[in-house]
């Protein structure tokens, strides 16, 4: 279970989260809501260790994990899907996806087949650059190269900016698949509400750095929420 507790974050002497607190369990979806530059990313950043907080715990399976650099993160099973996607354009599909070895044991460096059951498409471009793919395909291949580093805990930014809607979905079912496994934490930000009301068990709301709704899936007033995303 992750269990982020009271966090601040700075950016120089610009405050981005303000005692922000967040929990995922296994088997569950946790959506992270709000508007442009209200502390989502940031605050994905921070459970993934790309940026240091000032203050609060990070807690992952019983472990103040706060302290830790990426690649020891990695390796203890959180997998990041960055906004963007990231990918190494000039790197083939293969190429790709073999990066996220690098947290693994030597014995679990292959790609496993779920990948390429979930997007099929990743295994008829395996010889293709990166860069050659479109959005959406790239979006699949930065999922899939995370889903290699076999994660306990799946951290996505905003999976669904600039995709085309048949991908979309197609990114809906992957993570409804890997949350009925029963054995992955999945965090989600996301700005596209029906896209995150259809997946979540849990949601918070973010505003200026801070928590401003939280709850379970039964417990989200939807009007409400909708507000909170409007400009």
């Amino acid at each position: 279970m992750l269990s982020v507790e009271s966090v601040d974050l700075f950016y120089g002497a610009a405050q981005a989260l303000r005692s922000v607190s967040l929990t995922a369990r296994a088997g569950r979806v946790t959506c992270v809501l709000g508007r442009n530059g209200v502390g989502k990313t940031s605050l994905l950043r921070a459970i993934v260790g790309h940026q240091p907080i000032r203050k609060g715990k990070i807690m992952w399976n019983g472990q103040n994990i706060a302290g830790l650099a990426p690649h020891q993160r990695a390796r203890r099973g959180i997998g990041y899907v960055p906004q963007g996607r990231e990918i190494f354009p000039l790197l083939s599909v293969r190429e790709n996806l073999e990066t996220g070895y690098a947290p693994v044991k030597r014995k679990e460096r292959f790609v496993p087949e779920e990948v390429f059951e979930l997007f099929p498409v990743l295994k008829s471009m395996l010889g293709r650059r990166g860069g050659d793919l479109s959005g959406g395909q790239q979006q699949q291949l930065a999922i899939g190269r995370a889903l290699v580093t076999r994660p306990k805990l799946l951290v996505l930014d905003e999976p669904t900016e600039g995709i085309q809607p048949s991908i979309i979905k197609d990114i809906a079912r992957a993570i409804s698949y890997l949350r009925l496994k029963g054995d992955m934490a999945i965090v989600l930000v996301e700005q596209y509400f029906d896209f995150a009301r259809d997946l979540a068990d849990d949601f918070l709301v973010m505003d200026r750095g801070a928590v401003v709704l939280a709850g379970d899936k039964g417990s989200m007033v939807e009007a409400e929420v909708r507000k909170r995303l409007s400009v």
